[in-house]
């Protein structure tokens, strides 16, 4: 069984998929830019896109009665590995021990022309 996870206090789709679908007591968020909900602008700047996409995140896994201690996988992509560290700096402070798996990879070009963009993987308890 599968269940749309939807809500406003994150960027709607800008595509044909869901913001994030509840399956199997796993709970899949697609791709998170750093586009303020409330402006519907990209925010400038990689540390204010970083904040702003784990806000999103945050908002859809609020939606499914779930937080960040519930994530069990995040995915990483940035325009320019010169961004690592300021990423996972950030990135750090939104999350506490174990940490979930993650990969980070540089991409070539992301939507919007976005400097990151983010998804997890997390599990219902």
């Amino acid at each position: 069984m599968r269940k749309v996870i939807q809500t406003n206090g994150a960027p709607q789709a800008i595509g044909p998929y869901s913001q994030a679908i509840d399956a199997g007591g796993f709970v899949f968020v697609s791709g998170q830019i750093p586009i303020d909900p409330t402006t519907s602008e990209v925010v400038e700047g990689i540390e204010n896109q970083t904040h702003q996409v784990m806000k999103n995140l945050n908002a859809i896994l609020k939606e499914a009665s779930i937080t960040f201690q519930e994530v069990v996988k995040f995915t990483i992509y940035l325009n320019s590995m010169d961004d690592f560290a300021k990423v996972n700096e950030i990135y750090a402070t939104y999350l506490e021990q174990p940490y979930p798996a993650r990969a980070t990879v540089e991409v070539s070009r992301l939507p919007k022309d976005v400097l990151i963009e983010m998804d997890v993987i997390a599990v219902k308890s």
